[in-house]
């Protein structure tokens, strides 16, 4: 009586086939045509987008995690600046986290004393935390350093200053302190 395959070797003998099938196929599973396989490893090849740039637009965006891994992104490939400093710090504001901002800005400013967005975002981390004698002050130095050309400085120091005369002022637009970032030579709004 002749002997019936099992399942088994049903299942294994059709993968074989399968496999040798593939291996004879030009396009098949060498990494190194073309063919209906999805490439192994990413092409280096191509420039990369600034990750300081990226991380600007997912901040207008809302995407405060994104653009925080955006930032890092940034320091690894540029360096650690003024520049990426203040961008982690303002989106680690943005994040709620307010230890990290601070001491991240405070190094911001320690790097480049002249650098406003850092001045002004330190201010903003400042109030939020409740230190409004030490932000109004960091709110000047932004304000001199700026000549007093941003509007949006203008308006967080009076804020200060107003919560410093009276703690229990309340303004309609308080948690809107304006955050600052360098772009092409101008201060740009993160978000209101």
């Amino acid at each position: 009586m002749p002997r019936r395959p099992t399942r088994l070797s049903f299942v294994a003998a059709l993968c074989a086939a399968t496999l040798s099938l593939a291996a004879c196929n030009t396009g098949g599973l060498h990494p190194l045509k073309d063919g209906p396989y999805a490439p192994s490893g990413v092409g280096r090849a191509g420039d990369s987008v600034d990750g300081l740039l990226v991380g600007h637009r997912l901040m207008e965006a809302g995407e405060y995690e994104l653009a925080l891994k955006s930032y890092y992104r940034a320091a690894g490939e540029q360096g650690v600046t003024v520049d990426t400093l203040s961008a982690i710090g303002s989106a680690n504001l943005k994040l709620g986290r307010l230890g990290q901002a601070e001491s991240i800005l405070r190094r911001a400013t320690d790097m480049d004393e002249t650098f406003v967005p850092a001045w002004n975002n330190l201010g903003v981390v400042l109030m939020e935390r409740g230190n409004y004698g030490e932000a109004e002050r960091v709110f000047r130095i932004a304000f001199a350093l700026d000549s007093g050309q941003s509007a949006d400085i203008r308006d967080n120091l009076r804020l200060a200053l107003a919560k410093i005369e009276n703690p229990a002022y309340i303004d309609e637009n308080e948690s809107d302190f304006a955050l600052v970032r360098r772009g092409t030579g101008d201060y740009l709004l993160l978000a209101r």
